[in-house]
């Protein structure tokens, strides 16, 4: 599957762009202190999202980074959302700075493992543990001229009030991927165009302001017109978006 994010553009305020950048990529550039010299030092990580939008990784402690972070947690992540064509510093792009920690919360490890099924087996190995990078700062470019510094509070959701929705995820999503497989092959349709066998598309997270979904294009995030809070408020906005899919790709339309 490709690591690159579907081809949806990124449109609204400089915060909304950060987030469906972040929702959406599978890869990162890692930037960790080295820890022999203190000089810089790059890598490449697979991503994925915590419910809230706190970015994922699942790192083997035999790696570079992984060492530099266990004796400096303060790190920083690369996420370009450029595109391949045209100049590539006309496209957006943010700059993620924080800390990263291991994390044991056992939702997103499954997240994660949605996300990026083929490393399972990884995950079973004992070197190898799930990290969770802790936003303090972002630096968002959206091409030249639209340069924005964000604050956590601009990136990631709260959560507090959702706790029903967190708890039921794992259901709703594994709901949708077994009996809903048309319904995320119309989202996909509706916002990309890409119409592809529908058991090609596969939720991986639901949370308060959006779904998360991988494909053959890629990743996509779709965000709800309000934010849900409850699995009843879910099938609600799945629903509609499903209704909108439908007439917008209607022959009539």
């Amino acid at each position: 599957m490709d690591n690159t994010p579907a081809k949806s553009a990124l449109k609204g305020t400089p915060a909304e762009a950060v987030k469906k950048l972040v929702r959406e990529a599978r890869k990162a550039a890692l930037a960790t202190l080295d820890r022999q010299n203190s000089g810089p030092y790059a890598s490449l990580v697979t991503l994925a999202s915590a419910t809230d939008g706190a970015p994922l990784m699942l790192i083997s402690r035999l790696a570079i980074h992984t060492q530099n972070i266990l004796s400096d947690t303060r790190t920083g992540l690369l996420i370009d959302g450029t595109s391949p064509e045209g100049d590539p510093l006309a496209g957006g792009r943010v700059s993620l700075m924080g800390r990263v920690a291991i994390t044991e919360n056992a939702n997103e490890k499954r997240r994660f493992l949605a996300r990026h099924p083929e490393a399972e087996m990884y995950a079973a190995f004992t070197d190898f543990a799930f990290y969770r990078f802790e936003i303090e700062r972002a630096h968002y470019v959206g091409g030249f001229g639209r340069i924005v510094d964000l604050k956590p509070s601009d990136i990631l959701i709260d959560v507090i009030r959702a706790t029903a929705l967190l708890e039921a995820e794992p259901d709703i999503v594994a709901h949708m991927n077994e009996d809903h497989t048309e319904a995320l092959a119309l989202y996909a349709a509706r916002l990309i165009g890409e119409h592809q066998d529908p058991a090609a598309w596969k939720m991986t997270g639901i949370d308060p302001e959006g779904l998360d979904m991988i494909g053959p294009a890629g990743a996509l995030r779709i965000t709800f017109a309000a934010p849900i809070a409850t699995p009843g408020d879910a099938r609600k906005a799945l629903a509609a978006l499903a209704a909108d899919a439908r007439t917008a790709n209607s022959p009539q339309s």
